[in-house]
């Protein structure tokens, strides 16, 4: 087999595009998220359109024994991954802290923070074992700063940008890269699943700029997996534009 590259969330949005991406450059590929359905089209088009090799693999992320057992489920072939990107991630309400529904916390920090530990965990010791690896985590912006009623996801961010230095301090004695990229907004299925398939509220969050593309992610996340073994990528913070020089970050 060529490369593996195994990317959590792929069954839309930036996880999707990275699949496209990593295909093109001729990457094999685990692909994992909650909708089977969608993993399966997108391992048959992948194939069709890239010839390359495309394991799927349908979990929740936040699901511990799940995650564990899926993963180590695969066939040993499977298990030589070079580049891991962890994309699942949601945020769910935009309520003050005071107000807060505890339930979309608690989604939140299962997802956010506790399902990238579950298969960084995993993953990270195939990667010790075949001496060689690259972590790639999608942060936030809204782990760089916070916001008006964005508290927790703010708070999962920040974990997740903690956690990509800690993780990077542990395994650079095993060879392995560990980076992080910090993404403005991105005009995917996010606002929907923030607003709880509010389309409308979700669409306003974009109005009057040019927010960033999946693909934009998606090339960038390319750039930094395709340096040499001797450059390592601590962190990119990427935004668009019209977001570059403003003091509010998101608008909900």
């Amino acid at each position: 087999m060529s490369k593996i590259a195994l990317i959590t969330g792929a069954t839309a949005g930036i996880g999707e595009a990275c699949a496209h991406v990593f295909a093109r450059e001729g990457y094999d590929l685990v692909l994992t998220g909650r909708r089977l359905e969608r993993l399966e089209k997108l391992a048959r088009h992948l194939n069709d359109k890239y010839n390359v090799e495309v394991a799927v693999s349908s979990f929740d992320v936040r699901n511990r024994e799940d995650t564990i057992s899926n993963l180590e489920a695969l066939p040993e072939k499977w298990k030589k991954v070079t580049v891991l990107v962890n994309n699942a991630g949601l945020s769910q309400g935009l309520d003050p802290i005071q107000k807060g529904n505890i339930d979309d916390w608690e989604t939140m920090i299962d997802t956010n923070v506790k399902g990238l530990l579950y298969v960084s965990r995993v993953v990270s010791n195939w990667m010790i074992e075949n001496g060689k690896g690259h972590i790639i985590n999608l942060g936030s912006i809204a782990g760089k700063e916070v916001y008006a009623n964005g508290n927790v996801y703010c708070a999962t961010k920040h974990a997740v940008d903690a956690l990509n230095k800690g993780m990077r301090i542990d395994l650079l004695p095993h060879g392995i890269k560990v980076t992080a990229i910090h993404p403005g907004a991105v005009e995917t299925e996010f606002s929907e699943v923030r607003f709880k398939g509010d389309k409308e509220r979700a669409k306003k969050v974009y109005e009057g700029f040019e927010p960033l593309q999946a693909d934009d992610i998606a090339e960038t996340i390319w750039f930094i997996a395709s340096r040499p073994a001797h450059v390592n990528i601590n962190d990119i913070l990427i935004m668009p534009t019209a977001q570059a020089n403003a003091g509010t970050i998101f608008r909900g």
